[in-house]
């Protein structure tokens, strides 16, 4: 029985080892090769996992961090920065003196005007003064813009004084007719362009006129006029209704260093005028002078216009001077125009423009005749100083030449 027992334990120990043998031996059987692949080129480099080498490091020196040099900063490329754009500040220019002007422009004024002199001396000097001849040296005065009433006097003086005198040498002749332009012209006007306010503010000038008889550019001249004589301009640009009025006026202003108050173009002139009169009293300005409209459309709406501005630019002060610009080339229609601007404001001065482009002197006459204002600049050009104080004697002078 135990020789039983044994054998069956022996044999259970040689089916154990024999079971471990053949297990071992299907665990080291290698597995079939992979089967050869084409490397796809196209996906994207494995990404490293924990445990992978690092690459081989480089056969290169290695250096400590007190060898290795800084970038040099002028080696690197410049990077371009966008400079603003240069604005140019125009240079204030310096007007040239108005004393003496007139007879500085005295031989453009005279090539205008000399089919007049020439013809009344031409006229004076006939053998015979008869009536005829007089007739047509009152033509001659009519053709020229003098007037109706101006000329009837001036015939009447003349032939009274010739008839008198008996003899007439040219010279006798020029004197007389000389004489008696003055007179006409009325040489006790003062004719100052009064800046000057009896209060502690800026003298202010108000500029009216028809749109195209150059009222904004006489405006400007007019500020070269006053900077030339030592005074702080300031200007008001107040014709709001006129495309560029502002841009224009603002220009001529900036070429004499004087600033301009604007505002929107369609904008309420009387609050343009309002502000530059404030302004110029802040600032301590010599003169104020305003633009305004030259809309001459109907007489009610110019004269709510005006009548407007006035109102409120004398809230700060009286107006010392209002000057009426006209186109001397219009002749009778600038007397029309005057008499309307009369009955708006009232008038204290006139300029009259583009006196060099015309025969008619003869206007200057007749607007201060029509008005009972003098005359006291005039234009004899298209230059920046070509704006004038009116000079009876050199009018004259240049009228009937030496």
């Amino acid at each position: 029985m135990e020789i039983l027992i044994l054998a069956v334990v022996i044999a259970v120990v040689v089916l154990g080892v024999l079971g471990g043998l053949v297990v071992g031996s299907r665990r080291k059987k290698p597995l079939p090769p992979a089967p050869p692949t084409t490397p796809d080129i196209t996906a994207p480099p494995a990404e490293p996992h924990v445990g992978d080498e690092a690459e081989t490091p480089r056969d290169e020196p290695r250096r400590t961090i007190e060898e290795v040099d800084l970038p040099d900063a002028s080696a690197t490329a410049p990077v371009a920065v966008e400079e603003p754009p240069v604005v140019e500040v125009p240079a204030i220019e310096v007007p040239e003196p108005t004393a003496g002007r007139l007879v500085r422009l005295r031989a453009r004024l005279s090539r205008s005007q000399n089919a007049l002199g020439k013809g009344l001396l031409t006229l004076l000097s006939r053998e015979h003064l008869d009536d005829e001849t007089w007739e047509e040296i009152e033509d001659t005065l009519l053709t020229a813009d003098v007037g109706v009433q101006p000329t009837q006097e001036l015939v009447e003086r003349l032939r009274e004084r010739v008839r008198v005198l008996g003899t007439r040498t040219p010279a006798e002749l020029r004197s007389l007719l000389r004489e008696e332009l003055l007179t006409i012209l009325v040489p006790e006007f003062d004719r100052a362009v009064n800046t000057d306010s009896p209060l502690d503010t800026p003298g202010i000038v108000m500029v009216v006129g028809v749109n195209g008889t150059g009222k904004t550019t006489t405006t400007g001249k007019l500020a070269r006029v006053l900077v030339a004589d030592g005074k702080n301009v300031l200007l008001g640009a107040a014709d709001t209704f006129r495309a560029a009025a502002a841009d224009q006026l603002q220009t001529w202003g900036e070429r004499v260093g004087a600033r301009t108050v604007r505002g929107p173009e369609g904008g309420d002139p009387a609050s343009i005028a309002f502000d530059a009169v404030k302004e110029g009293i802040e600032e301590g300005a010599d003169v104020v002078l305003i633009d305004t409209a030259g809309r001459l459309h109907t007489k009610t709406g110019l004269m709510d216009e005006l009548g407007k501005v006035k109102r409120v630019v004398e809230k700060h002060a009286p107006l010392d001077e209002v000057l009426l610009v006209l186109d001397a080339t219009t002749g009778q229609n600038g007397l029309v125009q005057a008499r309307v601007f009369a009955e708006v404001v009232d008038i204290t001065g006139i300029v009259l423009t583009k006196l060099d482009g015309t025969a008619k002197g003869g206007i200057v006459i007749a607007v201060q005749r029509e008005l009972g204002v003098p005359v006291k600049l005039v234009g004899l050009g298209e230059g920046a100083d070509d704006l004038a104080p009116f000079e009876p004697e050199a009018f004259v002078d240049a009228l009937i030449g030496d």
